[in-house]
């Protein structure tokens, strides 16, 4: 009694397989790809208030859905986009405390820095987007989309949510180029202000820090020719 029914579903699944199929391939994917930066600037008490720390790696992956703007200049109705960010993250160790002019500052500091991100039991930052919203389509090839994104931030073992503006560069050769700058607090994750004694010195931090980041991806199955510009 049950073989006309399971040959039903079986059929229906078969119909709806090419639009499953469909859908996955409107989607794009992009891979973190070299030349991407993260800088944090903070404040300190001493004669020197602003601090720095530069990085030079962001790992992971964004599948964007239909309605992204994949090309420069590609018209585009502002209004949410589809989009999953996969295992993004940065290693607290590839962060280092430089000059303002990004000369490396000091190893004594670094492990200052590493020890309030509680490095042994939390060796990354993570981020994992919720939503993206398209606010601003792009005035040229040259200017970036400006994005709404969502998501939830994790700092130390402290995940807190957080809502940035992301501008999005589309560039020759199927690359994109994730720019923003969000501030926040870091007692929010119980890694600051930091207070510290060096050389006779009391030393502390401001509570709020900017981080600036530039983020490279490279689209999955570029042509080889585009993947080398």
């Amino acid at each position: 009694m049950k073989t006309p029914k399971l040959i039903a579903g079986a059929f229906a699944l078969l119909l709806a397989a090419p639009l499953v199929l469909q859908a996955a391939e409107q989607n794009t994917i992009y891979s973190s790809a070299p030349g991407s930066s993260v800088r944090i600037e903070g404040t300190a008490n001493l004669i020197h208030t602003t601090w720095w720390v530069r990085g030079e790696f962001i790992a992971g992956a964004l599948e964007v859905g239909p309605g992204f703007p994949t090309e420069p200049g590609q018209t585009v109705t502002p209004g949410p986009i589809q989009a999953q960010a996969t295992n993004v993250f940065i290693q607290v160790r590839s962060l280092k405390s430089v000059e303002k002019d990004g000369k490396l500052y000091s190893d004594a500091m670094d492990e200052v820095m590493y020890d309030h991100l509680k490095v042994e039991k939390n060796p990354a930052i993570r981020f994992h987007l919720t939503e993206l919203t398209l606010k601003e389509a792009a005035k040229s090839k040259e200017d970036p989309y400006v994005f709404e994104a969502k998501g939830q931030l994790s700092i130390a073992g402290i995940t807190k949510p957080i809502t940035m503006t992301a501008n999005i560069l589309p560039l020759e050769g199927k690359k994109l180029k994730i720019s923003c700058s969000p501030v926040v607090k870091m007692s929010d994750y119980q890694a600051g202000p930091v207070e510290k004694t060096i050389l006779g010195l009391g030393i502390k931090t401001g509570d709020e820090v900017k981080l600036s980041i530039e983020w490279m991806l490279r689209q999955r199955g570029a042509p080889k020719a585009a993947a080398g510009k």
